[in-house]
């Protein structure tokens, strides 16, 4: 009996150009990262899924894709994969990259994505802007931003490549800032003018328009003193 499979690659052409799409069937495992480390899982091949060679900037958890498609449009040298777990997102991702060659979109759940499809050293930069904040206490174990999340974007990221993560939730910042300051592969980057150069993503949109402040951290990734 052949093994299940957790993630179904289809591809798809209707583009003129390959579309990457992972579906986890969660009737099949009761635990994603136990399951990953007893299946043969292969890395996408980034250069194949674009077509070219250019850099990596990959938005997680991408949402309607508006940020993602309007930084492709702005640097059409680079490739900007989005990922993004619900279905409804993944479409209006589609749709809207429909005309702009260097966006792909996979479906799939963003940790896992990170740790076991991006392959070592090939991304230059990681946006998580706003992240799903659980700001229930009994909740907050569900918080995306941890030491396992940091370790698994330190091996993706290629050398001093960048994270970029902004949330509305001070009490989530401020353990952004924590976990992030004790990772030995990272260190924070100072603000600059650059920062909010980047297209507004829909919910900035949102908290602007509420008054609610925006808190954002830079991180570079870098060799661990030894």
């Amino acid at each position: 009996m052949n093994q299940p499979s957790a993630l179904d690659f289809t591809r798809n052409e209707a583009w003129g150009r390959s579309r990457v799409e992972a579906r986890f069937n969660p009737d099949n495992f009761a635990s994603v990262n136990r399951l990953a480390t007893e299946l043969p899982l292969a890395h996408l091949d980034v250069a194949e899924l674009f077509g070219r060679n250019a850099p990596l900037h990959v938005d997680l958890g991408c949402g309607d894709g508006s940020f993602l498609c309007e930084m492709a449009r702005r640097f059409p040298k680079k490739n900007f994969l989005g990922i993004e777990w619900l279905t409804k997102r993944v479409e209006k991702v589609r749709r809207k990259a429909e005309k702009i060659e260097n966006v792909r979109v996979l479906r799939a759940e963003t940790l896992f994505a990170v740790r076991y499809l991006l392959p070592e050293c090939s991304v230059a930069a990681f946006y998580l802007f706003f992240p799903d904040p659980w700001p229930k206490r009994r909740h907050q174990f569900r918080r995306i931003f941890n030491g396992d999340f940091l370790d698994a974007v330190a091996v993706a990221l290629e050398k001093r490549g960048i994270l970029r993560v902004a949330t509305d939730q001070l009490d989530y910042f401020h353990q952004i800032e924590r976990v992030s300051r004790a990772h030995l592969q990272f260190q924070v980057v100072p603000q600059s003018p650059d920062d909010f150069l980047f297209p507004v993503t829909k919910f900035e949109r949102k908290f602007r328009e509420q008054g609610a402040p925006i808190y954002r951290l830079t991180l570079r990734k870098i060799s661990p003193v030894r």
